[in-house]
């Protein structure tokens, strides 16, 4: 045990064993798929908790995704203030024990308050989960690998959506909506240890030419990132792609419920296989891209990102406007892997684009504005609107929420147009913050 635990602590010291760094990756990998899926389980579920509950549309957009979103959000930057400061892995440990003790509290809430209590704490929890995996990864991985091993990490993304459609339907269907936050909370605690007793802390910027020993302060982080205008934009386009594609992903499966006439279980069996196949081979195509030679020049990256994201809003926009079922299984296999593609890349561009003790604020910067985007504003939107289209009927209805997702849809191409323009300033931004040049 001595002897291990003297290997480990030297590959901590020098950053150069393989196996190491592949498995801090996977543990991360791991984080990040509970985080997902504890995340968007209520999606699946989203139907049977407005019942149950009695809450209309919106009603229920606000008591599952705002009080979760707005604690997500602002913990973000006091959370990632500390792990550009402190042990990255003891901040993943404890945040991963919060979210999935919530979680599993969900499902023992009593009414609309202490629901809200507990997607409140999930927020919280979440907050030092993805800020501080991709800071302690950028010092396992140097420069030119860094978005290849964010993009694996993004796995995380489309294996948390798949189980919490699928795994969460049919648990759903035989058990009710309850049992589902029951058995999504318990695996984290399992994994918190892990984390905990098993990743080795690296030290910070080792694999950088530019470091020193002070930490910016928060104002200096955020003036740095506004004179990267290519940060500025990849933030904006990522941002907006999740306002897009998650905002979108989070209605529908009650859109196929209601237009379909499917359970829970029955759009999962539908959904499920797409964010576990088609998620997982955008991502690793993406991996597999990124490792070119010709793809270490980030300004290839960023024009595939928009190309790609062009594409998809087509098909979003299709999805809503055919009567078949088949038409939308087709659709969706195009739509649904474009929402994990750009997560891996525009990671680990803005790494890239952040000086080493900046990387943490840097992340929850982008999660900030992604976030309110995707859990705040796509929500309230489209459960306003559906509500208001479906005022003068007998209420929320196929209909009403195939003209709320309409509105929603086409912001995809806002997204296309930041990647386009992030091209100009993204070689010398790079360089700026890392030191290291393009090419």
């Amino acid at each position: 045990m001595g002897s291990a635990a003297t290997t480990l602590k030297a590959d901590v010291e020098n950053t150069t064993s393989a196996a190491v760094r592949w498995y801090v990756l996977i543990m991360m990998v791991l984080v990040y798929t509970l985080s997902i899926a504890d995340r968007y389980v209520v999606s699946q579920v989203l139907e049977p908790i407005r019942l149950d509950l009695h809450l209309s549309e919106w009603g229920v957009s606000n008591v599952t995704t705002l009080g979760l979103a707005l604690f997500y959000v602002v913990f973000g930057f006091p959370i990632s203030y500390l792990i550009d400061r402190y042990s990255r892995r003891n901040i993943i440990a404890i945040s991963l024990v919060v979210w999935s003790a919530m979680t599993t509290l969900t499902g023992r809430a009593i009414g609309t308050w202490t629901f809200l209590c507990t997607r409140i704490g999930v927020g919280i929890g979440e907050a030092g989960g993805t800020p501080g995996a991709n800071s302690i990864l950028s010092d396992y991985f140097p420069a030119i690998r860094r978005p290849m091993a964010l993009t694996i990490f993004s796995l995380g993304a489309p294996i948390g959506a798949f189980v919490a459609a699928q795994v969460a339907g049919q648990i759903a269907d035989h058990f009710g909506w309850r049992a589902v936050f029951l058995c999504f909370g318990v695996p984290g605690i399992v994994v918190a240890l892990l984390v905990y007793f098993t990743v080795p802390e690296p030290k910070r910027g080792i694999l950088d030419h530019k470091d020193d020993d002070r930490s910016p302060s928060f104002l200096e982080t955020m003036r740095f990132l506004w004179l990267q205008r290519s940060a500025v934009h990849v933030m904006a386009g990522s941002a907006v792609t999740a306002l897009w594609g998650w905002g979108l992903m989070f209605y529908i499966p009650t859109y196929m419920l209601r237009r379909f006439g499917l359970s829970p279980g029955g759009s999962g069996d539908i959904l499920g296989p797409i964010h576990l196949i088609g998620g997982i081979g955008a991502t690793l195509f993406t991996g597999w891209l990124l490792v070119w030679p010709k793809m270490a020049d980030p300004r290839r990256i960023v024009r595939l990102l928009g190309a790609w994201v062009g594409l998809a809003t087509i098909a979003s926009i299709a999805i809503l406007l055919t009567q078949s079922l088949l038409m939308v299984k087709i659709l969706c296999w195009i739509f649904i892997p474009s929402i994990y593609f750009y997560i891996g890349p525009c990671f680990g561009v803005l790494n890239n684009l952040a000086q080493p003790k900046m990387r943490a604020i840097f992340c929850a910067s982008t999660l900030f504005v992604a976030n309110v985007g995707n859990l705040i504003i796509a929500p309230q939107m489209v459960g306003f609107l559906d509500d208001f289209f479906a005022a003068t009927a007998a209420g929320p209805d196929a209909a009403s929420m195939r003209l709320a997702l309409l509105c929603l849809a086409p912001t995809g191409f806002w997204a296309t147009v930041h990647y386009f323009l992030a091209v100009k300033n993204i070689c010398a931004d790079q360089e700026r913050a890392t030191g290291v040049p393009v090419g």
